[in-house]
């Protein structure tokens, strides 16, 4: 069974909801605040948004700012996680998912690598070769490898 993967569109705007989340981020002096678009990996949502807070307060804080500002214009948020704790917050948004977090989860968890394309995507993308997680094209600087056992001489 396949599944029907969305193309991703090539030049996007922000929604009036992604600009109303980054508002609210901004506001509220969240830290190191990052958009990405993952419709070609997703049908969950079309945006994530990864900010941090320095404290658990300011991540709680952070997370109902942006709460306050959604309802205001009338879109209720489907679930809101980790507010009891307030290390990761989760707001769901319907097409629009804000992680809030503290500086050492976001480090632990490392989203933005999670929900990024491929490197061998996007290398393709650029034109250049498919490269490692070190940076160096595959094969380069390693000896072949040998499958098995080498045949004894009969």
């Amino acid at each position: 069974m396949s599944t029907a993967v969305r193309p991703r569109r090539s030049a996007r705007r922000n929604s009036a909801l992604e600009k109303l989340v980054l508002a609210a981020l901004a506001d509220m002096k969240a830290v190191d605040v990052k958009l990405m678009d993952v419709r070609g990996l997703t049908d969950i949502a079309d945006v994530m948004v990864i900010a941090s807070g320095h404290s658990d307060r300011h991540v709680r804080a952070i997370a109902d700012r942006v709460i306050e500002q959604a309802r205001a214009v009338r879109h209720r948020p489907l679930g809101v996680e980790g507010t009891r704790d307030s290390e990761w917050v989760l707001v769901d948004l319907q097409d629009v998912l804000v992680h809030v977090m503290l500086p050492r989860v976001r480090e632990f968890y490392a989203l933005e690598q999670l929900w990024e394309p491929p490197l061998a995507a996007r290398a393709a993308a650029q034109g250049a070769p498919a490269a490692t997680a070190r940076g160096k094209p595959r094969g380069v600087g390693k000896p072949p490898r040998r499958r098995g056992r080498a045949a004894a001489p009969r």
